[in-house]
């Protein structure tokens, strides 16, 4: 159920710990989005007639998990959007690649540019017309066997940014088979989760800092423990 999965709520924001294999907004698929449930909760809980108001802060990726915030004012959606554009607001995921990292710790920047009939991003030089740069940190927190997790700090909001610059440089997050990974998982997701967001409440400034809980998942499960 939706509420389980509800990480927090006000009057003005909802944050919901997606699931991979959700789409948050309608697409050609038909799949019922992520926005029309919880836009179905809202409307139950509060009693509220009509349609409801909720606005989309932020996009995740279908295959990808983790914390996903809703505006359910107009004046926060506005705020939050400003915010997220003026890079006033933090978000650290987790990826599990098939590779180490070189560097335990690294600073990335590339340019990247959409190609949209292959839904896909590519690393390209700085001069190429509709190419955008994009920067995100990574630390190397964690190896089991085969598998190693990543914290990374994304510093720009670029189509598939993490995993086209991952992939730029040899590590393919597992699953990702779109992105150079061996092999697909089983339930169509890859394992890139939206961990955790720091930001200013929208109306009245006071520090959030949101965790969303990793998948259940036997890939995710290894590395509960340094977590």
């Amino acid at each position: 159920m939706i509420k389980d999965r509800i990480l927090y709520e006000d009057n003005h924001l909802l944050v919901v710990n997606k699931n991979p294999g959700e789409i948050v907004q309608g697409d050609k698929t038909g799949d019922i989005p992520l926005l029309d449930t919880v836009k179905a909760y809202i409307k139950e809980k509060y009693n509220k007639p009509g349609d409801v108001f909720l606005g989309c802060v932020h996009r995740i990726d279908r295959p990808v998990s983790g914390a996903l915030i809703f505006a359910k004012t107009s004046k926060a959606l506005t705020r939050m959007t400003e915010m997220i554009k003026n890079r006033d607001f933090k978000k650290i995921y987790l990826a599990i690649t098939d590779n180490k990292p070189q560097f335990e710790e690294q600073k990335l920047t590339h340019h990247l540019k959409k190609n949209e009939s292959a839904n896909k991003s590519f690393v390209t030089l700085p001069n190429t017309p509709g190419s955008k740069q994009a920067e995100l940190s990574y630390k190397h927190i964690g190896s089991g066997k085969t598998l190693h997790l990543l914290s990374i700090d994304l510093h720009t909001g670029r189509h598939h940014q993490i995993r086209a610059q991952l992939s730029a440089i040899g590590l393919h997050i597992r699953g990702d088979v779109k992105y150079g990974a061996r092999r697909a998982n089983k339930d169509g997701s890859i394992c890139l989760h939206a961990y955790r967001l720091i930001f200013n409440h929208p109306v009245g400034g006071k520090q959030l800092e949101i965790t969303a809980p990793v998948p259940n998942t036997p890939e995710w499960i290894a590395f509960q423990i340094v977590l």
